[in-house]
């Protein structure tokens, strides 16, 4: 007799194998859903990277249309949706535009609005899964990614930085981008890097990815290519230019063209093909499964203490 643990090849076709296409089509038919949210100084580009990476006009972009007007900015938290459809497949994505934190004189807090918007989805999801007839697929509008960006400056990360990029961490995963990267040279963009990934351990930031238990030796050796190149040096452009006759996503400066997807210029490619191609989905799985569970953990065992007799309160008597 068989044991449970031995694995048994039938003596004729079954046909269970086709388990992945069944999956695989009723996910088509459901769609997708990606959560962003861009964080930063005002000014770093961080809608037109967005539009950059996604191919598309997503976010209208708050640049200065004429060279003496000042620079336009979001005053508030704003949610963008667009369902984008490529080879079939439907991705239904939610961008997150913040307010330029750290832009005020005094900026005590100014973090405040965007970890509680991040809690509030978490806490939109807890009470959906809560409810007694619920819905048979809960809207997911948890944060799966949160792009921050930080100012080309090639010194340092602003304290203000740090204490933003550790709360930030604690609630989403967390992905430092170093913005406008072309306004330094290729030895500055490494030191810099190399500071600021100093900085972050130093200060305790853990950004993604993380190496979990399931992960195998070929997602671990990924992980560890795409920390080893954190924070991404990137360019974004919606713009076309013409290079050797071919028409290339870029801008142009007074030293020539930068090539948007020129792994020579930047890392622009890298950052996209880890979004899309390679984490697209392990983003989406630990939301659910480290910064959810966490929140939902917490608030769950809240409601347990609360709901508790004080104590020193005699308990009812039986009759």
């Amino acid at each position: 007799m068989a044991t449970a643990t031995e694995e048994i090849q039938p003596s004729s076709y079954v046909g269970f194998d086709s388990i992945t296409q069944q999956i695989e089509h009723k996910l088509l038919k459901r769609g997708f859903q990606f959560n962003v949210i861009v964080v930063g100084q005002t000014g770093l580009g961080k809608s037109t990277l967005i539009n950059t990476i996604f191919a598309s006009h997503l976010i209208d972009t708050k640049g200065r249309l004429a060279a003496d007007e000042p620079v336009r900015q979001t005053t508030d938290i704003q949610a963008v949706s667009h369902t984008i459809v490529e080879n079939g497949v439907r991705l239904k994505l939610n961008i997150v535009d913040t307010p330029g934190y750290g832009d005020q004189i005094n900026n005590e807090g100014c973090w405040d609005p965007i970890i509680r918007y991040i809690k509030d989805q978490h806490s939109a999801y807890l009470r959906k899964e809560l409810t007694a007839m619920r819905d048979r697929y809960i809207q997911d509008s948890r944060i799966h990614c949160c792009l921050f960006f930080i100012n080309p400056t090639g010194h340092s990360l602003r304290p203000i930085d740090i204490i933003v990029l550790k709360k930030l961490s604690e609630v989403v995963n967390v992905v430092p981008i170093i913005a406008k990267s072309d306004s330094l040279t290729l030895e500055e963009r490494e030191n810099f890097k190399q500071k600021i990934r100093a900085e972050l351990a130093y200060n305790g930031v853990i950004s993604y990815p993380f190496d979990t238990d399931e992960a195998d030796e070929e997602e671990i050796q990924v992980n560890e290519i795409v920390r080893s190149m954190i924070p991404f040096a990137v360019v974004g452009s919606e713009r076309t230019v013409i290079v050797n006759g071919k028409t290339v996503r870029g801008r142009k400066n007074r030293w020539g063209v930068i090539n948007v997807e020129d792994e020579a210029h930047c890392e622009f490619v890298h950052l996209r093909n880890f979004l899309t191609r390679t984490h697209l989905q392990d983003l989406i799985e630990t939301t659910a499964q480290i910064h959810y569970e966490a929140f939902r953990s917490r608030q769950l065992l809240a409601l347990k203490d609360a709901s508790r007799p004080a104590q020193g309160t005699a308990s009812p008597e039986k009759h």
